[in-house]
């Protein structure tokens, strides 16, 4: 499990460092949404659409994504919006539990998690592919530390009724892993660019991991609540594009729009 968990992990960087860093920008747009696209898929199945019902699903989210990034909608509203979710309405839904039922209300939600997702690539992108690329490997690094910090030392249950194999010892794993992984960036990079300073930059590594981790846990309530394991199989040892981008869906947005409120 954990031999083809690496092959494909090593496969899937390779290949978006290509797409990130050859493609020119119509092509990133369409690589970013095939992306959406996919986790509406997943995401309808999570639904329990009806196959009528995810066409339309996917057929509208086919029209909306391209709709908004060809927009003059201010992204910064949608990014905000997108703060909103996973800052309160998101951790609110966790803590009390609440079971969602009306498939209405799960598909925009899927909506709610996607397109800021999306969008934030795009931007992101724009501003530099070495940025957007910091910032999900920031969420790797936690994702990575979480892990082998969890099966060494997790003893402590994180939230047993959502997500039985997450420990507090993997939350420590992430932000000791993240925080060495910012602070040698931040050494690299820092002499040579307008970055925030140390007061700013361990801060920020702890509402993004524990921003990761929400999203983590959010897509694994989701699953649970569907009654499945992965969202789907289309990634081999990892499960389906969901269970790998979930703690992406809680941060970028966040990250484009802190790089919208610098201007």
């Amino acid at each position: 499990m954990l031999k083809s968990r690496i092959i494909t992990a090593v496969i899937l960087l390779l290949l978006l460092l290509l797409v990130l860093f050859a493609l020119p920008k119509s092509l990133w747009s369409l690589v970013v949404l095939l992306l959406v696209l996919q986790g509406a898929v997943e995401w309808s199945g999570l639904s329990r659409l009806t196959r009528a019902q995810t066409f339309i699903y996917l057929a509208l989210t086919l029209l909306l994504m391209p709709v908004l990034i060809a927009s003059a909608f201010p992204r910064m509203w949608i990014y905000a919006a997108s703060a909103l979710l996973w800052a309160v309405l998101v951790p609110v839904w966790m803590a009390r539990g609440f079971r969602i039922e009306n498939r209405l209300v799960l598909s925009l939600t899927g909506w709610a998690v996607l397109l800021p997702t999306g969008l934030a690539m795009l931007d992101l992108r724009a501003a530099s592919p070495w940025l957007l690329l910091l910032a999900m490997s920031l969420v790797w690094v936690a994702d990575i530390g979480a892990y082998f910090s969890g099966r060494r030392f997790g003893k402590h249950k994180l939230a047993p009724a959502i997500s039985p194999g997450k420990t507090w010892e993997g939350v420590l794993g992430a932000v000791l892993c993240t925080s060495l992984y910012a602070l040698f960036v931040w050494h690299e990079v820092g002499s040579r660019m307008a970055v925030p300073s140390l007061a700013v930059v361990l801060p920020a590594v702890l509402a993004w991991v524990a921003l990761s981790v929400i999203g983590d846990l959010f897509e694994s309530l989701i699953k649970r609540q569907a009654g499945v394991k992965d969202s789907g199989s289309l990634l081999p040892g990892h499960g389906g594009l969901l269970d790998r981008i979930d703690a992406l869906t809680s941060t970028l947005p966040f990250a484009a729009m802190a790089l919208l409120m610098r201007g």
